[in-house]
This record gives C-alpha cells, structure tokens and sequence, in this order.
C-alpha cells in the first residue's frame, strides 16, 4: 500500500524537487524533504488544505512566492531527474518515513542554529543543515497519518 496515490509524472516532478532541495545532504537527506511533500499532500489542514496531487504541493504558491525555494530561484529544480532520485522518491511516496521529518510539513536551513519553533510551529530536529518542524498537536491530524 502506498501512501498517496501518485504517476510516473509526479515521480520525476518529486525526484527533481528532492535533488534540487537536499543534493548535498546525500540520499537521506533527499528522502527526509520527500517525506515532506508528501506529508504536505497527506495533511489536508492549514496551509496545505484542499492540496490533491504531489504537483500541487510543489507548486503551492504562499504569501506571493512558491512554498519552495527550489521552484521560486529554478537551481538546479528545472534538470532532468536522474535514476537515483527517482528510486528515492519512489520510496518515499511508497513507505519511507523516520524522524525528524517523519511528521514534518516544514523545513529550511536558518545558516545557523535551528529555531525552538518555525511559525510557531515545534521543532521536530535536524539533518545536517535542515530543521524540521511538525504541526502543534492537536492541530493537523492528517500530518500523523500514514
């Protein structure tokens, strides 16, 4: 059983995302922004209410600019998605899922210490230069979901 329904297309579109996103950060780092996306797409509350497809998440636009910086400045979002990225991605839409992004719907990189809290949201931990964050309890049951 997968955890969102998902094509071909939406595997490319998140390996592209993936790389784009965490290439430095190896290929746990490429899985733990993966499981972002598709929690984001699982959460259904908040900000990510109503979102129906891995492209929307991707393309998801907040407060003017794209929810991801990799869309908004293009780096390297826009090459091909390499075989690597694509197994990754595959895996994460299928089952992958550990901590700290296992619950997340956010990350970023602050270039310096992580925040106790990101938008007031509670910081779940760090992956070499990314800190992730889960929704307040009680507040978006969808992210809790498989």
């Amino acid at each position: 059983m997968t955890r969102v329904k998902y094509t071909d297309s939406d595997i490319a579109l998140m390996a592209r995302m993936m790389r784009a996103e965490a290439e430095g950060e190896g290929k746990l780092g490429m899985l733990m922004v993966g499981n972002v996306i598709v929690n984001r797409l699982k959460a259904n509350c908040g900000d990510f209410e109503g979102l129906k497809s891995i492209r929307q998440v991707i393309f998801q636009v907040q407060g003017g600019n794209y929810s991801f910086e990799a869309v908004q400045k293009g780096n390297v979002f826009y090459n091909r998605a390499r075989n690597v990225e694509k197994r990754l991605a595959k895996q994460t839409l299928n089952y992958w899922r550990e901590h700290p992004s296992k619950y997340a719907l956010w990350y970023f990189n602050p270039y310096a210490a992580c925040p106790p809290t990101w938008y007031d949201q509670p910081f779940a931990g760090q992956f070499k230069q990314h800190c992730y964050y889960e929704p307040k309890a009680n507040t978006c049951e969808g992210a809790y979901r498989y």
